[in-house]
């Protein structure tokens, strides 16, 4: 059986062992894939955490479980502690880009050594908010990467990840933090992603102020930036912008006019 499959066989079977009509949230641990896969007679996955990670930021849960969601819901992974897991019923609100907002060109600094080399990855596209400041621009804020890929732990949730960290200071003084989840490719953002970035600002920076962000390549090589709040109904997108890179020649003086109107508005 391959892989995605095998994964999708013993996530189904997990999550229908613990189902009664009515639930909102069902605990598992990783140690029952274990279990659960020498019941289904399926090769256990070399890497148990990948089976958990693919249904949390990759793929989509199988049908079988989401039929069970019911009209606007959906089911999500959340880790609840080391090797601890939840699925958790929530209001079906996807991240995704908004294809009525207006672009914004901006001369590409990327070296063009780089720009030959690149993939369409998120290390790409993280290359590029870093040569061309799309983050300090986005955000207003003067910012600098801390960290790329930082793994580290909090105490609610256990191990989490974070594509990458900038750090940055204000006209007043004051300090932030950016956690950054980049997606390329097919990869979707998730709102478990943005969760985790707010429990990490909140214990690894607690004096700094967290403004988590996204960034996702979208067709014709636009990138995508999406900052996001806590607010009583969950992560919302407080923020939206679409960036177009560009030789610097082709920002005309029509898109100049453009961008001033912006500021006046």
């Amino acid at each position: 059986m391959k892989s995605k499959n095998r994964y999708a066989a013993i996530i189904e079977r997990i999550f229908n062992s613990k189902f009664k009509p009515g639930t909102t949230h069902l605990d598992f641990e990783r140690d029952e894939i274990v279990t659960i896969a020498r019941q289904l007679r399926l090769k256990l996955p070399k890497n148990l955490g990948d089976l958990i990670y693919s249904f949390r930021y990759r793929s989509a849960l199988p049908p079988s479980i989401q039929t069970k969601a019911g009209a606007g819901k959906t089911w999500i992974i959340r880790s609840v502690g080391r090797a601890k897991y939840r699925f958790v019923l929530m209001p079906d609100n996807p991240i995704v880009p908004n294809k009525n907002l207006a672009e914004t060109k901006v001369p590409d600094a990327t070296p063009g050594i780089v720009t030959k080399y690149a993939f369409d990855d998120e290390q790409g596209l993280l290359a590029r908010l870093r040569y061309n400041r799309l983050v300090d621009i986005f955000s207003g804020v003067t910012c600098y990467s801390l960290q790329n890929h930082l793994r580290t732990t909090t105490p609610d949730m256990g191990q989490v990840e974070t594509d990458e960290i900038y750090v940055g200071l204000d006209k007043r003084g004051a300090h932030f933090v950016f956690p950054i989840q980049a997606k390329g490719g097919t990869d979707k953002l998730n709102v478990v992603q943005i969760e985790q970035d707010f429990a990490v600002c909140a214990h690894k920076f607690p004096s700094l102020i967290c403004r988590p962000m996204a960034a996702q390549f979208i067709e014709d090589g636009v990138i995508v930036l999406f900052e996001f709040e806590q607010t009583d109904a969950g992560v919302r997108i407080s923020s939206e912008k679409h960036y177009r890179l560009v030789p610097p020649d082709e920002v005309s003086e029509a898109d100049l006019q453009n961008y001033r109107q912006r500021i006046a508005e």
